[in-house]
């Protein structure tokens, strides 16, 4: 087996596994979960999902990969699985380049909201003919959104800083952009937070956000919870089994799971905070929480009610233009060291297999939100098709099969080797990660995957 590179320090490793977390899911989808699912109802039974489940998935990834020292499908065959088991890691690996296809798009559309944000053209006047009836800012988002040109020039702008960094390398690239960026995402995201509660109203939005409704609480509740925690924790896209690859066998495994979980926990804390109280204070209702429209419509709306209106909307799309490069730059890493160790062959050469097609894939998802919409796979335009097929089937589904491979099929003592680095280490923590790999992930994960289809 080739030496595999590795993070030359914990605080590197830390900050790029915690960017590949944090990510558009902890800004767009958990404030729309939250507000469906009972407030702070949702969220103790999203905290619950993060410590109980999401906590022993990362563990049973972490094993995974560096046990194996090697990419999504590597690590299966050099811990002794068998051949049928290697899919396991094909499906991951399928799932994020399938998910960076239509990811990398919405990271150009982050970038172009910074760049109009810093020239101010996000707030200048529309006509009454190109606004058609609507708000400013859901007039701009639909026009641009349902532009050919624009979005699709900031995407490869994206896809061409991911290669660079990419071909820096793990230490020179991701590391040190993760070590860079993270403090700064910290940072602004606290001074928002600042913000935020200074507002008018912000008490409402806070009890709004931190006051629990049990009466909206459902069944459906619950399975969204759960889906929310992997989502957002990356488990079933071979990013952490990628990642941990690189981890050195002195590396706190259990320790460095909690720590990257919590940290991922702030950070949609933090969102709430800056959410809720901003909503509240300017009088928008409900429907401006979901989806993309929180980001390019309700949040440009609520900055042009404030003081220093630009300002605030640079360093906003800033934080999100940070959060999706740490984001696409460990998904693409998870098809990029698969090139390598299965076909062993350069970086240089693997970034670009990886980004030559990653170019008229994300075209294609770009347009399909443009003046390609009519084009249809199952009833979804190719962008929401390939979201659904991906996150709500592939993930759910590689994890569960990644569960009970850990948990059954794997050599006995794989797992408690790794979390306790070979007996190094002790915790009492331990029998009940694997206990709960092996009986209580794979049922509720397959209650998630079954959800999917009902």
């Amino acid at each position: 087996m080739s030496k595999k590179a590795q993070f030359t320090s914990r605080i590197g490793l830390i900050a790029a596994t915690v960017g590949s977390a944090v990510g558009l899911g902890n800004v767009w989808r958990f404030p729309a979960e939250v507000q469906g699912g009972g407030g702070a109802a949702f969220l103790l039974i999203y905290i619950g999902c993060v410590l109980l489940l999401g906590i022993p998935v990362m563990l049973s990834e972490f094993t995974l990969g560096r046990a194996g020292r090697s990419d999504a499908v590597g690590a299966l065959k050099n811990v002794g699985a068998s051949r049928p088991w290697w899919l396991v890691g094909g499906i991951a690996i399928l799932a994020s380049y399938l998910i960076l296809c239509f990811y990398m798009v919405v990271a150009g559309w982050t970038l172009e909201y910074l760049f109009e944000s810093v020239t101010g053209s996000l707030f200048e006047p529309l006509s009454a003919a190109d606004a058609g009836g609507n708000s400013h800012f859901t007039a701009k988002m639909e026009q641009y959104i349902a532009s050919d040109t624009e979005p699709l020039m900031f995407t490869m702008i994206m896809i061409v800083i991911n290669l660079g960094i990419l071909l820096a390398g793990v230490q020179k690239g991701i590391e040190r952009v993760s070590n860079v960026m993270m403090p700064v995402f910290f940072v602004v995201l606290a001074v928002f937070v600042g913000v935020a509660l200074t507002l008018p109203d912000a008490a409402g939005g806070l009890r709004y956000f931190l006051q629990p409704d049990f009466s909206k609480v459902t069944g459906r509740t619950v399975i969204s919870a759960l889906g929310q925690a992997f989502f957002s924790l990356s488990l079933g896209m071979g990013i952490l089994i990628t990642y941990s690859a690189y981890f050195s066998s002195k590396v706190p495994l259990v320790r460095t799971a909690v720590t990257v979980s919590l940290l991922d926990l702030l950070v949609a804390v933090m969102m709430g905070l800056v959410i809720f109280p901003a909503i509240t204070s300017f009088g928008l209702d409900g429907e401006s929480i979901r989806g993309a429209s929180l980001v390019f419509v309700t949040l440009p709306e609520v900055f042009s009610h404030m003081g220093l209106t630009q300002l605030w909307s640079v360093l906003f799309f800033f934080l999100l233009a940070i959060a999706a490069l740490t984001s696409t730059i460990s998904i693409a890493e998870v098809t990029v060291s698969f090139i390598i160790d299965r076909f062993h062959t350069s970086r240089v050469r693997a970034c670009l297999w990886v980004t030559l097609p990653l170019i008229p894939a994300a075209a294609i998802c770009s347009l399909s939100m443009g003046s390609w919409s009519h084009i249809t796979l199952f009833g979804m335009n190719i962008f929401d098709f390939l979201d659904n097929f991906a996150t709500n089937i592939l993930l759910p589904l590689g994890s569960i099969l990644l569960c009970v491979y850990i948990g059954w099929f794997a050599p006995r003592k794989l797992m408690y080797d790794q979390l306790s680095n070979r007996g190094e280490l002790h915790s009492r923590l331990i029998p009940a990660v694997i206990w709960t790999v092996r009986y209580v992930a794979p049922a509720l994960i397959l209650i998630v995957l079954v959800s999917a289809f009902i």
